[in-house]
């Protein structure tokens, strides 16, 4: 059966990660390296890597302006994110990079038993919606930086960016209504502000 056979055939995330993980630098990597070894899983791979960073306060405004590079990338079809020459090439630390590998990589191990190639149609079709609702929510990291709250979002990235790497149209689909019922509560949020801020000006 293809779906039999694709899922076979596909490498998992985990094992991309401890790929990389074994063929790193000792002193430092970099984002070009990165997606030069990631080749076509670099949208979601990057995406994934920001997505969990960014839950992390005090760095989740710089995560999230970074998601919306290869979302804007991803709108447009390009093949893989290209980012500006000065970050592709700046230098990170290997053992911070090489922590976060060790704490990934068994969670992610454990994930990819509920996930697999399947709808593979929905993967690729999808793809322009997912850049625009990575971006709209990638905006939310960084305009609420609020811990607990700005993690939200950031989840539901990683998990659509889980989904597009395993070409998981089953659990793309829960990650894009996940996110729109997010970004229902942001705009309710938003609206409830605008309103008590109207009420407050009448006094």
């Amino acid at each position: 059966m293809p779906a039999t056979q694709e899922s076979r055939s596909l490498i998992t995330t985990s094992v991309v990660l401890q790929q990389l993980h074994d063929e790193m630098s000792s002193d430092h990597v970099t984002l070009g390296w990165l997606m030069s070894r990631l080749h076509k899983r670099s949208y979601g791979m990057i995406m994934l890597v920001l997505a969990l960073i960014a839950t992390v306060p005090g760095i989740c405004i710089v995560a999230g302006l970074l998601i919306m590079i290869p979302a804007f990338e991803m709108i447009a079809g390009k093949p893989a994110p290209q980012f500006p020459h000065r970050i592709a090439k700046h230098p990170l630390p290997t053992r911070h990079f090489a922590a976060f590998l060790r704490r990934a990589i068994p969670v992610l191990d454990y994930l990819e038993k509920l996930t697999h190639p399947r709808w593979c149609g929905v993967v690729e079709v999808s793809k322009p919606l997912v850049g625009i609702i990575v971006m709209i929510l990638g905006s939310i990291v960084v305009f609420a930086p609020i811990p607990l709250v700005n993690a939200v979002p950031a989840l539901v990235i990683a998990l659509i960016s889980l989904a597009y790497l395993e070409e998981d149209g089953l659990v793309l689909l829960i990650g894009l209504l996940a996110a729109i019922f997010v970004l229902t509560v942001a705009a309710a949020a938003v609206w409830e502000t605008v309103l008590g801020v109207k009420w407050l000006s009448r006094l």
